[in-house]
């Protein structure tokens, strides 16, 4: 299977988008083909690689595009190719402007001269094929390719009825208005756009690229793993890599929304996205560009818009029915009455015509999922990666939040607190024994116990290394059995010891089925733990904590946070199996959350409603594994995503509720005979607009 994308340059009708990606999904050969109305994107998956195949399937694309939407160019990014002639790039051409003006004039003369006759209809007529003309070839084209119910049909059926029943000024005006209206909408979608691309600016335009002795500027995506390359003062660092020479300070809030600096100097890690403040850094690259943290937080973002949200579904279905119920009850409305009530027929075509000109859905069709995307756009400025529509609209509805403890409420910075000792050992000596124990540990607190130990391990003096899932390990030290790990494992080994009542996590230790010591290994909370938790309870979300530490741990850390329900000692199949119950016992509509570190939480990540990933700041598999990725260690970002989430849906059901309440009341009005055609054009591309500007708010993010 290989991908083809394209840019549909000059495409600014959301509705048209949607039946040009239903339509490329009908071709032979095509998997699934996505269109991006926000970035003009097509992303067509197709499933034989040869050379004819794709050609006839990118031929049959242009056809499409060019039936539905004869301005737009289809630019094949793949060879840089483009079929067509509007190079507009998103910008209002000025011959529609020209248009306007010279049909305004002309619509203008009649009117202040009081024209009669046929001086009158010549000037009324000539306006409307200046500034309607191209509607009208459209909606002759579109008929006759069987794709009627569309605003260029509306238009025409409108305007063409007031000509007929005599409204000469009130055909030309609709047309006008309608294109001024459609002009401001363009303008009110491509700076939507500009701003969307304007705050996912993080792409860096090049590297420079060390040659031997020279420095040479050169495109991201030419340079390889190993290069070095210079980052000067007030540039972007364009790959991910180690700071191999100098010092400075890095901008990361592009990347994580984090204000403040972060110091940087040899050895430390940087990543794509970055601005460097000061210093000058040499650093050695360790991901190509297409596998480096900008590129993947930019493939997220602009892939995200492919997975809709179900009040975009239901929106994309509602305007499928919508259109053709308006129509024939505006075909109900021009003739049955004056069947009925014996009453003149131009007075009911009126009413109808009306009835035709509010009922085009592009207010909804534009500006949901232009509110969507200004959500998701927003929440990546603050660091919070959502991968979707349907994850952003979902987090609004999250009403049980699961947490892994290590890691994510704490800092998963183990450190050795205290050692006791038994039997004639010492501490140094309990100590030691931990040590060689957990030398081939990846766990943190194995780590940290090595650590404190500090001193060489001779690993020949180890036999018969293995770990005991959930419970510690059992090894051979200079030829005596050492068990080392929670209560559970002496207590399998039938070794009496002392249990300690403490905050931290305890490795006991036994040698040769005596209990010899423990050590007490301590994990602070992060900051903002505890105000997070107040925060979600406020907003009605009940908290969980799963831990494989032991319960008295795992309990404390609980009761300091204020959360509800608390389990310990978990295995990793008990913390999916735990998962399963709290979902299937869990009342109403509402989603439950997992809040992990994207690596070892990946299986529960991946049965949640919503996998939510903390620091994900560089983890491929916290990318891979969750639908929110939180790029830093920031636990209140949680928060911030459940309000971005809350006020994106509030925008999208603002402009619902006014797109749907304005065209119905103006509907009803013109049933009654009590619109005119002026409102009515207000209901549709008034609206629209009113709409799309509500939509950007959504790019405005406090924290």
């Amino acid at each position: 299977m290989t991908q083809k994308e394209f840019i549909l340059e000059g495409l600014n009708c959301a509705s048209c988008a949607g039946k040009i990606e239903k339509q490329i999904n009908g071709i032979n050969g095509v998997e699934e083909a996505t269109l991006d109305f926000i970035s003009k994107k097509l992303k067509v998956k197709v499933k034989v690689e040869d050379e004819n195949t794709l050609k006839r399937i990118s031929n049959e694309i242009i056809d499409i595009v060019k039936a539905l939407e004869p301005h737009v160019d289809v630019i094949d990014t793949s060879k840089e190719e483009s079929h067509g002639h509007d190079h507009t790039h998103g910008e209002v051409k000025k011959e529609n402007v020209v248009k306007i003006i010279v049909a305004s004039i002309l619509f203008a003369i009649p009117l202040i001269f009081k024209m009669e006759g046929i001086s009158k209809f010549i000037l009324f007529f000539a306006s409307y094929l200046i500034v309607g003309g191209e509607i009208l070839l459209r909606a002759a084209n579109n008929i006759v390719k069987g794709q009627v119910f569309d605003e260029n049909f509306l238009m025409a059926i409108a305007t063409i009825g007031a000509f007929i029943i005599g409204e000469y000024p009130e055909g030309v005006a609709v047309m006008l208005f309608y294109q001024i209206g459609e002009l401001f909408q363009d303008l009110a979608v491509n700076n939507s756009r500009k701003s969307i691309k304007s705050l996912l600016d993080i792409r860096p335009d090049y590297a420079n690229l060390m040659k031997g002795e020279d420095l040479v500027k050169v495109d991201p995506n030419e340079v390889e793993i190993g290069d070095y390359i210079i980052v000067r003062p007030g540039e972007k660092i364009p790959l991910d890599g180690i700071v191999t020479e100098g010092n400075s300070f890095v901008d990361t809030s592009n990347i994580t929304g984090e204000s403040v600096p972060r110091p940087v100097g040899k050895g430390d890690t940087v990543l794509s996205g970055f601005v460097n403040t000061n210093g000058l850094l040499t650093v050695e690259v360790n991901k190509k560009f297409g596998e480096s943290t900008v590129s993947k937080i930019l493939d997220l973002v602009e892939n995200a818009s492919s997975k809709k949200a179900p009040t975009e579904n239901f929106i994309t279905k509602f305007a499928r029915y919508y259109t053709p119920v308006v129509v024939f009850s505006a075909i109900f409305i021009a003739f049955i009455p004056p069947l009925i009530l014996k009453q003149e027929l131009s007075h009911w075509v009126y009413r109808a015509l009306i009835f035709l000109v509010i009922s085009c859905p592009c207010a909804l069709v534009i500006s949901i999922p232009l509110g969507f995307f200004g959500g998701i756009g927003g929440a990546s400025k603050t660091g919070i990666l959502i991968k979707g529509g349907n994850y952003l609209e979902a987090l609004n509805e999250v009403d049980t939040m699961v947490f892994d403890k290590t890691g994510t409420l704490t800092k998963g910075v183990f450190k050795v607190s205290e050692i006791e000792s038994y039997e004639g050992y010492t501490k140094d000596e309990v100590l030691e024994i931990a040590a060689y124990g957990e030398v081939f540990s990846n766990h943190p607190i194995g780590k940290s116990i090595v650590e404190a130990y500090g001193k060489e391990i001779d690993k020949n003096r180890i036999e018969d290394y293995k770990e005991i899932a959930g419970k510690g390990i059992e090894v051979i030290i200079d030829g005596n059995k050492v068990l080392l790990g929670n209560r559970k494992l002496l207590k399998d080994n039938k070794i009496s010891f002392t249990e300690k009542d403490t905050y931290g996590t305890v490795a006991y230790i036994a040698r040769n089925n005596q209990y010899i010591g423990n050590v007490i290994i301590s994990d602070e909370i992060k900051a903002g733990a505890e105000d997070t938790i107040s925060e979600l309870k406020k907003l009605g979300v009940k908290t969980v904590m799963l831990s494989g530490d032991n319960k008295q741990v795992v309990e404390k850390v609980g009761e300091a946070l204020g959360i509800d329900s608390i389990y310990g000692e978990l295995l990793p199949q008990d913390k999916v199996s735990i998962f399963e119950s709290i979902i299937t016992e869990k009342t109403g509509k509402g989603k439950v959350a997992f809040v992990g570190d994207g690596v070892n939480d990946a299986p529960v990540l991946a049965r949640a409603d919503i996998g939510i990933a903390m620091g994900g700041l560089g983890s491929d598999a916290a990318i891979e594994a969750s639908d929110v990725v939180i790029m830093t260690d920031s636990i209140n970002k949680l928060t911030t995503g459940l309000k971005i989430s809350n006020k994106t849906k509030k925008i999208v059901t603002q402009n619902i509720v006014f797109a749907l309440g304005i065209k119905l009341i103006v509907l009803a009005l013109g049933a009654f005979g009590k619109a005119t055609m002026w409102e009515a054009v207000f209901a549709d591309v008034g609206v629209s607009v009113i709409a799309i500007m509500n939509s950007m708010r959504a790019l405005k993010i406090k924290e």
